[in-house]
């Protein structure tokens, strides 16, 4: 098999395994579906290797297909950056960004200064929870994840960006509120409305009641800081949130709680390999340079960096 038609069968492959049927690889690579079929049938027969199980109209793919995927998914990610760069030579910066963030506040600020910067860059925004993010990064399913805490993976490269101070917020109709000073252990056994397992900002708050031995109850799980603020309002428990991202509004009160300090730290991500891509490192210099400057103004105090 030539080197021409290997690349050919490698991509055929890593469409399939990526979209899981042919039929989707081949509209992906705008390719007739026999055409893929074929080329995956060549690399098995070639090479002597089962890339996938057939499971109806699904492929799954074998111990041996997700050894190989690894490989793929660097080649085309770096045949991607180079192509990136060289666009961006002759373009002066244009192309497409993928961004997943745990949310909008943290994040809308470097886009703005990025964008005055780089205009002729397209910049795509997914929100999602740190873990989900984390794994898009490391599946090549996006360029930047902006997430909480520490990611100690050896495949992610990790930079501190800011930190983040929890805030505790009630229904103007929950009993503390008429209280006129309220203490950490005035929560034990509160009932909270909670984000969903894998939130950072759950977990710091957790880890903080523990280290305080507070226990609290969950009364809902909700996957969006919207969806627990709506229900705080509604009087289903109290909530906690980065103070970044609390909206006041009627019909919510912050809490005053003494004692209680507890943050998150947000750090922008990406894959190791992937830092020096043009798009990529000049969004990350632009991060930096953002919180240069928020912690050289005046009420930095207010703006810890992990």
């Amino acid at each position: 098999m030539s080197v021409t038609s290997l690349i050919a069968a490698l991509k055929a492959f890593d469409a399939t395994a990526r979209a899981g049927t042919i039929t989707t690889a081949a509209r992906q690579l705008g390719l007739r579906q026999p055409t893929v079929s074929a080329h995956i049938i060549r690399l098995e027969s070639e090479y002597g290797v089962e890339l996938f199980y057939r499971k109806g109209r699904r492929l799954e793919l074998t111990q041996f297909g997700n050894a190989l995927l690894e490989h793929t998914q660097r080649l085309f990610s770096a045949e991607q950056d180079a192509q990136l760069l060289l666009l961006a030579a002759k373009t002066h910066y244009s192309g497409t960004l993928n961004l997943h963030a745990i949310g909008p506040h943290n994040i809308t600020p470097i886009i703005k200064a990025y964008r005055e910067q780089y205009p002729g860059v397209h910049i795509s925004v997914t929100v999602g929870d740190s873990q989900s993010i984390t794994k898009r990064i490391l599946n090549y399913e996006g360029d930047i994840g902006l997430v909480l805490n520490e990611i100690t993976d050896p495949q992610i490269f990790c930079m501190p960006y800011r930190a983040q101070r929890l805030v505790i917020f009630a229904s103007v109709s929950h009993p503390l509120v008429k209280r006129k000073a309220i203490h950490i252990n005035d929560l034990n056994g509160e009932e909270f409305v909670m984000r969903e397992q894998g939130s950072g900002t759950r977990k710091a708050f957790e880890d903080t009641l523990k280290s305080k031995s507070i226990t609290i109850k969950t009364s809902v799980e909700m996957r969006s800081r919207e969806a627990v603020r709506e229900a705080v309002i509604q009087g289903l428990g109290l909530g906690v949130v980065a103070n970044t991202a609390y909206q006041p509004g009627p019909g919510l009160v912050l809490l005053n709680v003494e004692g209680f300090d507890a943050h998150t730290f947000t750090r922008l991500i990406c894959r190791v390999e992937r830092r020096n891509s043009p798009l990529i490192a000049n969004f990350l210099q632009t991060a930096q340079l953002q919180l240069n400057l928020a912690l050289s103004c005046p009420g930095a105090a207010n703006t810890k960096k992990p």
